[in-house]
């Protein structure tokens, strides 16, 4: 069909935006084969609970507010269940979380589309907490709320390839004061495990990256924010172990211009002992990534970075190479720079190749957005950041079905982009060069057709107010029956 052949067919014509009829129909079954397909990893020693994994993941695709175990349970349970057996399942259940990611991953290292052209990101998510008995809360640094804060924090590793990206990893941050003997009495009431021991984010975020290694995950560079990239120690266990890595760092990290030599410097005649330690002994000088992006000798152009929704993302961008000590080693690396603002900048290391084209540093630099996507749609679409539960096991359960979820939508995604393609004449018709991804609400609205969630009947709301406002009378009484005893007699 040409594009003149479209000007009679209508704008919103489904088929046209790549949307079936026939794949909205099997919404409802693809969601449950996943489901099946994952079952396994629900089973316990003394019994079998899978029905609720699906019933959770339901919850997170459906539903878009108020995912609490009660509001899950009625919405696609039944209208009458309390939720307590939900409840127990995600937060009692010794069934193993990463069970589900590794099956995540398997799956992604299998699927041809991701057979090449895949970053990992690694990144870290906050969550404001109101008090520090949830296990890893304590008063931490917020990157979302950027201030310290009483948070609980998780170490994350994302995959992207655009326009798909998702959380494939993560591990619970607990921060040192968690080990000490003041908190033994929490670490046993919210059960973390007892082989758990103090490691920095540094070090919970290079296990996640081995572990992708191990399971021969296919990517072709590591990316991270500069909470990572600054360590010296990090970006040289990457480059040992054969990865590419694109790192942002911070303004004031230093950079060699020209490579400096290491040696014990001669003592030629000075009084004194002789030089024991390490230096540079060639004369040259650091200088912070912040001095080098001013000087006149480095050559900014301005890239189009990526169309947006909003329209064409444009900045100035310079690359050339530097030198850095790392662990006592010296290394050749790429500094890459983008100006943001007229009074912006941003920093980035990355061990490419010399021979590493311009357009493909910058293309690097700026892949690190899909950490924020993956976030988002983790958090505020699926519903990561509603998470109530204080105990370890409910938000290493409540992360894994985040993640297989997450995959779902991924795997969603690359099925109807193979299949259902959009109309290749849209983008001349609309005016525009890229035309809008298929959202997490946009699937949401069409399984919520195929999978209805339940809705209380007038009897069933007036029954469940009923039983509601009768459990809080109890409660009442329960804490005036305690007062009266604590006062003893008058």
């Amino acid at each position: 069909m040409t594009l003149q052949d479209h000007d009679t067919t209508p704008l919103d014509d489904p088929a046209r935006w790549g949307v079936s009829l026939v794949a909205v129909l099997a919404l409802g079954a693809q969601l449950h084969q996943t489901w099946m397909r994952y079952q396994g990893c629900f089973k316990t020693k003394t019994r079998t609970a899978s029905r609720y994994a699906e019933f959770y993941l339901m919850g997170l695709l459906l539903m878009n507010t108020e995912r609490t175990y009660a509001n899950i349970a009625r919405r696609v349970i039944d209208p009458t269940d309390d939720g307590q057996n939900l409840q127990q399942f995600m937060s009692d259940s010794p069934w193993a979380a990463q069970d589900v990611m590794v099956q995540v991953r398997h799956e992604l290292a299998a699927t041809p589309y991701f057979q090449t052209g895949v970053a990992i990101i690694l990144d870290e998510s906050a969550e404001q907490k109101a008090g520090d008995h949830t296990a890893g809360a304590a008063r931490q640094y917020n990157g979302r709320m950027g201030k310290v804060e009483m948070s609980q924090v998780g170490v994350f590793l994302a995959m992207a390839k655009e326009p798909i990206w998702a959380w494939i990893a993560a591990t619970l941050y607990l921060p040192e004061v968690w080990f000490t003997p003041a908190f033994a009495a929490e670490r046993l009431r919210l059960g973390i495990p007892t082989t758990r021991t103090f490691q920095t984010k540094l070090a919970l975020g290079w296990e996640l990256i081995q572990q992708v290694i191990h399971e021969g995950l296919p990517f072709e560079i590591v990316l991270c924010d500069d909470l990572y990239g600054r360590s010296g120690w990090l970006r040289q266990q990457m480059a040992c172990a054969g990865l590419t890595y694109m790192a942002d760092i911070p303004k004031n990290t230093l950079v060699y211009l020209r490579k400096p030599v290491l040696g014990i410097p001669a003592t030629r005649g000075r009084r004194g002992p002789p030089a024991t330690q390490v230096q540079v002994i060639n004369g040259v000088v650091p200088q912070a990534v912040s001095v080098v992006a001013r000087r006149s000798d480095t050559r900014f152009e301005r890239i189009l970075v990526r169309q947006t929704e909003r329209g064409e993302l444009n900045d100035p961008f310079a690359a050339r190479r530097v030198w850095v000590i790392e662990e006592g080693v010296v290394a050749e690396l790429w500094l890459v720079i983008r100006q943001e603002t007229p009074v912006t900048w941003s920093y980035a290391l990355s061990n490419q190749p010399a021979t590493a084209s311009f357009a493909e540093l910058v293309w690097q630099k700026c892949r690190r957005y899909a950490i924020e996507c993956a976030n988002r749609e983790a958090k505020a679409e699926l519903g990561f950041d509603t998470l109530q539960a204080q105990k370890y096991l409910a938000w290493e359960h409540h992360l894994a079905l985040t993640v297989l979820a997450a995959w779902f939508l991924a795997q969603l995604r690359v099925a109807w982009m193979e299949t259902y393609a959009h109309d290749p004449t849209l983008t001349a018709q609309l005016e525009v060069v890229q035309l809008p991804a298929l959202s997490v609400a946009n699937v949401r609205e069409l399984l919520q057709a195929v999978v209805p969630l339940h809705q209380l009947s007038p009897e069933e709301a007036i029954d469940l107010v009923v039983r509601h406002l009768i459990n809080r009378g109890r409660s009442t009484a329960s804490r005036l029956k305690t007062q009266e005893r604590s006062r003893g007699p008058t």
